[in-house]
């Protein structure tokens, strides 16, 4: 066994503004796998994590909502707590950003820094939205892209072409609150010199050993040059006020990461076996791991460090980022039922279900993973109750009514177990290295073998001659330990149901290394179903459950044709002209008095130069009823009426009698 490693992990901090759904559960399923695993290997792991509960975006949801900020964010972080708890993730601390230890580290930060001469103060212009009478931050202002025109973008960066911008960049900016233009308007801002911190970065990415690809995201973030990072936003805003002013406050994304150190201290102050400057300061020796999602690498593994370093504080030993989650191939959607909340999933499966299928799929890199659903259901009754739980449950019956659960005192095959045994430190090394799906494989690899073994040996068979029945028992206890090997390499992943197996097999706790031992000349409780199949119809009633109706999606962004929807919401209707007057200082228009069914209208009709005014009152022509009214020039039209033709004098209204003008006949 390795020498004994503190070891100090946390999980980017959710923000909490929304409920907890399956993109959210990648990330802190794939911390808790590894933390589950280091402490099964038997060091000390501690795991924290804490609420995001500042910002913008929860202010202005609290006051839609007609509720403080902090009642906001204690609703929303009791609710990821209790998902969190019955996924099996287990936190030693989840506290909230919105704390005294936070707002106490990051106001000594602060002022580190400023001592040092790293933080000082710029004028510069924001959009502002003059209705709401506030400042914006960048993704609350939308417009067109400036680079590749596409429209609808957010302020900050094209989510086509990848450029980033500021919203003055922005073609036609739009105030996502409340509609209007915004204008720019001066503030004085606080900076941080990360301009200054190239150096020390480059060799903290080197000690810190980051995933390729995050290495050739920093290096193009070098090489366009780092820029001073704007830590202040400006009054109204839910957060820490900043030290001697009345309307600064620091940016969530400086006190943000702060709570990874103010959820430990928390805990340290509950814990006193804890040292928080133990684990925090230069020269400790505890490894500090960051995982967080690829969005927000820039944050992690750029300001973080440079910030901490800064400070006096250590920095992270690594940062683990991973991607995001699709599902059946695409992102989630409300509309086809697949954007799944964590509590919907919960109503209807097993977590443990979710925690192998992720962990099947996950690697250390920031590759995006997939929940196909069809492929969720066939791997999950495949491998874990297939291959995994019929081991136990094809063995268990045999030993409990013929043997009084007592396993035997050997195995009749050592060479066979010898293969469980010699797995285990290649599986630890997966582990570790967060090859969860190469580990996967690595484990129903060697439940194909057990699952052979019993199948060449056919106990069932076995049992009915009495020449053989200590075989039987033979034969199962060897089935049994492959099980148990294979559950316990097995437990950082399901650990609820190697808590039930463990409990079946007498024992109070496992350790890794348990795994390569045999369990012999126990006495065994009666077996009881470990986990049951996914049926079909459970995932469809969660997609169901899930399934909102929206708006069917633009199809046809490239050519001028409308969706049968658009159509069917055209109210078309037979209206009679009751009068048609010509109308001054207009060339083309008649202004049209039209009888729709009980109500009339006035219509502007371009159809001058076909149609003598005097000709038309009696007629029935179609109209468009549901127009929104147009104000124009000459007063406001309230419709359409429709008619054909190329123009000029070459009109022809929709109406029985101009049928033989334009050469039809209209039924």
């Amino acid at each position: 066994m390795s020498q004994q490693r503190k070891i100090l992990v946390t999980s980017a901090l959710p923000y909490v503004n929304g409920s907890p759904h399956m993109g959210h559960l990648v990330e802190y399923l794939q911390t808790d796998i590894w933390v589950r695993f280091q402490k099964l290997r038997g060091h000390d792991c501690i795991y924290v994590c804490a609420s995001d509960a500042h910002g913008t975006p929860i202010m202005l949801k609290a006051r839609e909502m007609g509720i403080t900020p902090e009642a906001l964010t204690e609703g929303y972080s009791a609710e990821f707590a209790n998902d969190f708890r019955d996924f099996g993730i287990e936190f030693d601390n989840y506290h909230t950003t919105h704390s005294p230890e936070n707002e106490a580290l990051v106001t000594e930060i602060f002022e580190a820094l400023r001592k040092k001469g790293d933080i000082y103060t710029r004028t510069i212009e924001q959009a502002y939205d003059e209705k709401e009478r506030m400042f914006l931050p960048d993704r609350f202002v939308r417009g067109t892209c400036p680079f590749c025109k596409t429209e609808d973008q957010y302020g900050d960066a094209c989510e086509n072409c990848s450029k980033t911008y500021t919203p003055a960049d922005l073609i036609d900016p739009v105030s996502v609150i409340s509609g209007t233009a915004p204008v720019m308007r001066e503030s004085e801002h606080y900076f941080f010199k990360l301009s200054e911190y190239g150096d020390r970065l480059r060799a903290w990415m080197t000690d810190a050993t980051l995933d390729k690809n995050v290495v050739a995201k920093l290096n193009e973030w070098f090489d366009a040059g780092l820029q001073d990072w704007d830590i202040s936003r400006d009054a109204p805003y839910f957060g820490f006020r900043i030290p001697g002013t009345d309307d600064k406050y620091f940016y969530v994304w400086l006190d943000a990461p702060v709570g990874y150190m103010a959820s430990f201290m928390n805990l340290c102050g509950r814990r006193k076996d804890l040292d928080f400057d133990a684990y925090w300061r230069p020269g400790s020796d505890v490894e500090v791991y960051h995982f967080i999602g690829k969005d927000i690498m820039y944050f992690h593994t750029l300001f973080w460090p440079a910030v901490l370093g800064g400070a006096g504080f250590r920095t992270p030993t690594s940062v683990f980022a991973h991607g995001f989650l699709t599902v059946n191939g695409q992102k989630m959607s409300k509309s086809r039922g697949t954007f799944i909340k964590a509590r919907t999933y919960l109503d209807n499966l097993d977590p443990s279900f979710l925690r192998y299928y992720y962990a099947a799929k996950l690697g250390p890199t920031i590759e995006d993973i997939d929940l196909n659903l069809e492929d969720f259901i066939a791997r999950v009754n495949s491998d874990l109750v297939g291959k995994l739980i019929n081991i136990a449950s094809r063995c268990a019956g045999f030993i409990n009514k013929r043997f009084d659960g007592r396993l035997a005192d050997r195995l009749p095959d050592e060479n066979l177990f010898a293969d469980f045994q010699g797995a285990a430190d290649s599986i630890a090394l997966l582990y570790e290295r967060r090859e969860y799906s190469k580990a996967m494989r690595s484990i129903m690899a060697l439940a194909d073998k057990a699952n052979r073994y019993i199948d060449e040996h056919k106990p069932w068979v076995m049992i009915k001659d009495a020449d053989r029945i200590a075989d039987v028992q033979l034969v199962c206890t060897q089935g049994l330990n492959m099980f148990r090997s294979l559950i316990i390499y097995l437990s950082p992943v399901i650990p609820a149901v190697a808590a039930s197996a463990r409990r079946f097999l007498n024992e109070e706790r496992w350790q890794w290394q348990d795994a390569t031992s045999p369990l012999l000349a126990a006495t065994l409780p009666r077996f009881e179903p470990l986990l049951t199949r996914v049926e079909p119809d459970q995932v469809t009633r969660m997609i169901e459950q899930s399934q909102e109706s929206q708006p069917v999606p633009d199809t046809t962004a490239d050519d001028d044709t409308i969706s049968i929807d658009d159509f069917m919401n055209v109210d078309l209707r037979i209206a009679r002209i009751e009068k048609a007057e010509s109308v001054e200082g207009a060339d083309k228009l008649l202004a049209l008095t039209l009888d729709v069914g009980g109500s009339t209208r006035q219509v502007f009709a371009g159809i001058k130069a076909a149609y003598d005014p005097e000709s038309l009152p009696g007629r029935h022509v179609v109209v468009v009823a549901n127009l929104a009214p147009r104000k124009m020039r000459f007063g406001v039209s309230e419709g359409m009426v429709l008619a054909a033709g190329p123009g000029g004098e070459d009109i022809f209204l929709l109406s029985p009698d101009d049928g033989a003008r334009a050469g039809m006949r209209v039924k």
